[in-house]
């Protein structure tokens, strides 16, 4: 089960919000820092808000871009 941590920065669908996380990696010649954002679909019965910072676990789909499961709310 890989477990991850992001932020919600919608929750207008019902029973789904979308969460977003921020990824830095170094650039391969460069090294400077990049960031990269991941927006992810996870299923929620909890009523969470905008803003709100979250665990979630993946799972079977639920739906055709649902993988993960909000588990927690941090």
């Amino acid at each position: 089960m890989k477990a991850l941590i992001g932020k919600v920065v919608s929750n207008k669908m019902n029973k789904t919000v979308i969460v977003e996380r921020t990824l830095t990696h170094a650039h391969p010649l460069y090294r400077k820092m990049m960031r990269r954002t991941q927006r992810i679909k996870a299923h929620s019965d909890l009523s969470l808000q905008v803003g709100d910072t979250v665990k979630l676990v993946s799972t079977k789909p639920v739906s055709k871009e649902k993988h993960f499961k909000v588990v927690a709310k941090i």
